[in-house]
């Protein structure tokens, strides 16, 4: 996760898009399925990997949500480096807020928070790509890649370490030109981060707004537990109830198993397991 938050490729950390006041404002959590203890940070702006700092409140804290000044106060006190807002510019990224700006003028459509412009509609042509893991969503002959607009980025893991212990991770920039300190549903436990070692570990993406009002996280998780549901059927059942609002899931459980499905053209994801037999997969034809 680290890896990822540090590239400016993907929509966390370095890469994070931008707000409509011109800032990279970031969400992360960590939970941890032993135990389920889980922590998470949001709306900061200058703590350079979010993901340690949500690991931070996990373990060193009695809290499970810090954000703003608070989560940057806790990163520097457990040692985390705290960088200059200068670090997180990209300029793909600030001139991809400048098109949604000019498009939002254009169309006057100033008051939505997360309508999708006509600009932000897929080039004739092109196949876009939301990827998890870092999704840019991009056109798939590599041109374009920070087009995506204003909802797609997050970046997620889910493991099974060789104890049985399993864990989800999320990290995102969050939405392009979202305003009024918007938190989406990367740091919200059970809606984009859960894990219980009495079902599976779950990240999730989409559209927040609709991902919290589902609570998609813990949905695939309730499914496995309580109506015992393999972890296939459980994730693409939640996947079919969010529906046309998008959204897109890995999840993992304690034997094993897998499932990573998503109802967009494609999903940049992957796994590997101990043997090191691994894959990378976007399209779902693979």
């Amino acid at each position: 996760m680290r890896t990822m938050e540090d590239s400016p490729l993907f929509n966390a950390g370095k890469g994070a898009v931008f707000t409509h006041e011109g800032r990279n404002e970031m969400d992360a959590a960590i939970m941890d399925g032993q135990t389920t203890k889980a922590g998470s940070v949001a709306g900061v702006t200058v703590v350079r990997n979010p993901i340690p700092a949500a690991w931070a409140v996990m373990e060193k804290s009695e809290h499970v949500m810090i954000v703003g000044a608070g989560a940057k106060q806790v990163a520097r006190e457990k040692g985390l480096v705290i960088a200059e807002p200068s670090y997180f510019y990209t300029e793909a990224r600030y001139q991809q807020l400048q098109k949604v700006l000019q498009a939002d003028k254009s169309a006057d459509t100033s008051y939505q928070l997360s309508a999708p412009t006509k600009a932000e509609s897929t080039a004739p042509g092109k196949v876009k790509v939301k990827m998890k893991g870092g999704k840019p969503q991009s056109s798939l002959d590599g041109q374009n890649i920070f087009t995506e607009g204003r909802k797609y980025g997050t970046v997620g893991a889910v493991a099974l370490d060789e104890h049985g212990n399993l864990a989800a991770a999320t990290s995102t920039g969050g939405m392009t030109n979202k305003r009024y300190g918007r938190v989406g549903d990367a740091p919200l436990i059970g809606a984009s981060t859960y894990a219980d070692n009495q079902s599976c570990a779950v990240s999730c993406t989409g559209w927040s707004e609709y991902l919290i009002r589902a609570a998609v996280a813990h949905d695939v998780a309730a499914r496995v537990e309580y109506l015992r549901q393999p972890l296939p059927q459980a994730a693409q059942a939640t996947i079919d109830k969010v529906g046309k609002f998008g959204g897109d899931l890995i999840s993992l459980d304690r034997q094993g198993n897998f499932a990573m499905p998503f109802n967009s053209e494609g999903m940049c994801r992957g796994y590997i397991k101990a043997s090191g037999e691994s894959q990378v997969l976007i399209c779902k034809a693979e």
